[in-house]
This record gives structure tokens, sequence and C-alpha cells, in this order.
């Protein structure tokens, strides 16, 4: 029996060996894989924008700039323009976000900081992830029977004392802004619920215990210490919900009213692209359908943007708590 300290090293059956050529073989198919994975996922981006933007183009070449800012979607007159859609495709998810964004927030942090009990904790966890389940049609259809009779007492109480407020300025008496916000922000809370949680338990457990004893409360752990050490994550979640509400289509469609109008009104019809392209490309002839997809390029435009800010605050963010330059 040798001697030798490093001998185990040597042995095939040690838990610790020199790699042999066939843990090579898997090491460098592994990483082609992975290599070939991300390079098809280009390609197929790529094939996505090259396939719409070739049945965009005449539509491009003929409306130029004029259809991001007219109002005007005229089929029998050749007339189109999408400055409603772009507009209720912002308006809704931002206000989508403020609402699912404050209460995912608050979710994550009642989940995660021993206001409720483990068991209770994991029944209300279940029942979050299971309204990411939930197809957008059934969120459509409650929306119709339940949201908007609930809400429009109050609203039409609001419009008529306090109509001279843009935001008020319309009744509500059916679909609406309002409405598909609301039911669009209960489809963004998952989403930011779980990257949000999951942004709060990966702050060192020493943080927290340092800061309970320096003195701090529970609330100001939470506010002072836990959520600015996880802004990060925070943030991703805001970012990912946001882009999920731009994307949304059915819910949309059965609730915002779909007129092609821009208002400052909650109460009043509006129009958002995902809801224009489902809504008019079933029977859309072909001068439209290459409108249409000239709509879905801009839509994707939007949504790249945004991802693309949202990188760009969360690095200066992330730079800022950590006191880089």
């Amino acid at each position: 029996m040798s001697s030798s300290p490093f001998a185990i090293a040597a042995s095939p059956d040690a838990v610790t060996h020199a790699p042999v050529p066939f843990e090579y073989f898997v090491d460098r198919l592994f990483r082609a894989l992975a290599w070939a994975a991300a390079a098809l996922i280009i390609v197929l981006v790529a094939y996505i924008l090259w396939k719409i933007g070739r049945q965009a183009m005449p539509a491009i070449q003929k409306y130029h700039f004029n259809f991001l800012i007219s109002s005007q979607y005229n089929v029998q007159e050749l007339k189109f323009g999408i400055l409603p859609g772009i507009w209720g495709t912002l308006y809704s998810s931002l206000l989508a976000l403020l609402i699912g964004g404050f209460f995912g927030l608050t979710v994550a942090i009642f989940l995660t900081q021993n206001f409720l009990p483990p068991r209770l904790a994991f029944v209300f966890r279940l029942i979050i992830d299971m309204l990411a389940a939930i197809p957008s049609v059934v969120f459509g259809l409650w929306g119709i029977f339940v949201v908007i009779p609930v809400i429009r007492p109050a609203a039409n109480w609001l419009n008529e004392y306090f109509g001279f407020i843009p935001f008020f300025g319309t009744s509500l008496s059916g679909p609406g802004l309002l409405p598909a916000a609301i039911v669009l922000a209960i489809m963004v809370l998952p989403t930011v619920a779980a990257i949000s949680q999951d942004a709060l338990n990966s702050v060192p457990y020493r943080t927290k215990e340092a800061a309970y004893g320096m003195g701090a409360t529970h609330w100001e752990v939470i506010l002072k210490v836990m959520v600015p050490t996880a802004a990060g994550g925070i943030f991703s979640a805001m970012v990912l919900g946001f882009g999920r509400a731009l994307g949304e289509t059915m819910a949309l469609a059965m609730l915002i009213g779909n007129a092609n109008q821009v208002s400052l009104s909650l109460f009043a019809p509006a129009e958002t692209l995902a809801a224009l392209l489902a809504s008019h490309f079933p029977e859309a002839g072909p001068a439209e359908v290459e409108v249409l997809m000239y709509a879905a390029l801009v839509l994707l435009a939007i949504t790249l943007v945004v991802n693309v800010a949202g990188i760009g605050l969360l690095t200066i963010t992330q730079r800022q708590i950590s006191g880089k330059a």
C-alpha cells in the first residue's frame, strides 16, 4: 500500500480524481450544445423579425412614420394609424404594473419575512402560483362578469362628481381601460411576487441579523435593509412583469373595449396593439395584413426597448447600491 498522501487521487474509484477522457468529451459536448442553443435562439429571433418585416415592408414604404402618429384606422379607405394602440398598450401596462407591482412586492414581503406561519405561507404561495396557470380567456370572462359590475358604480360616481378631472372624464358602461388594467395586474402579480420572493430570500441572513443587532425594528429592517439590498431582483421582477403586460392579448381584447381613440380617462374604452392584431387578423385582407405586420413590428420594438431600458436601469441601480462608480 502506497504511503503517498495523494495516492487516493489516482484511484478511479476515489471521490476526487483526475478527469478521464470521457469526462472531457462530455464537458466539451455540453459546451457545444449550449453554444448551439444560444445560436439557435438568435437565429430564431432573426427569422421571426425577417418573416414579419418582409410582409410589413410594403406598408412601411407606403405609410412611413405617419402610421405611428395617426389615429385613423379605416379599412375601406385604406387609411391606417396605430397611435391609439400604442397609447393603450403603454397606458394599460403601466397601470397594471403599478397595481400588480405594488401588491406583488407586498405579497413577497409577507411570505418571506415571517408574517405568516410556514404552513399558511405555503398555502398562499401555492394559490399565487396557481394564478399563473389560469388561461387569459378565463381572466377575461371573470373581468366581464365580476370586475366590471363591481367597479361600475364607483366609476360612475367618480365621473359624476369629479368628471372635470381628465382621469374620470368618462362613465363606465362596459369594457374600459380600468377593468382591463385590474385584470392585467392580477395576471402580472404572480411573476412579480415569485421573482421578488427569490430576491428577498437571497439576501444573506447575517445582513438582517446585523440590522436587528443595531436596534432596527421589523419594518425598518424590511424597508431600509431587505428591500434596498434585493432591489436588483425586485426591479428585474418589475421589468418582466411589464413585458408580460405588454404582450397580453385575449383578456385585453375582451375587456378594453377596442375603441380607436386616445384618452386619459380610466373608464373610457381603448385599444392595444395585441388586441388590434387579435381582433383584425382573422378577417384581414392582403392590404390589412401588411399593416398588421407593421403593427406587430412596432409591438416587438416596444418590448425590446422596454427590456433594454430595464437592463440599463438595473445595472445603474446595482452600481449605486454597491457604491461603484
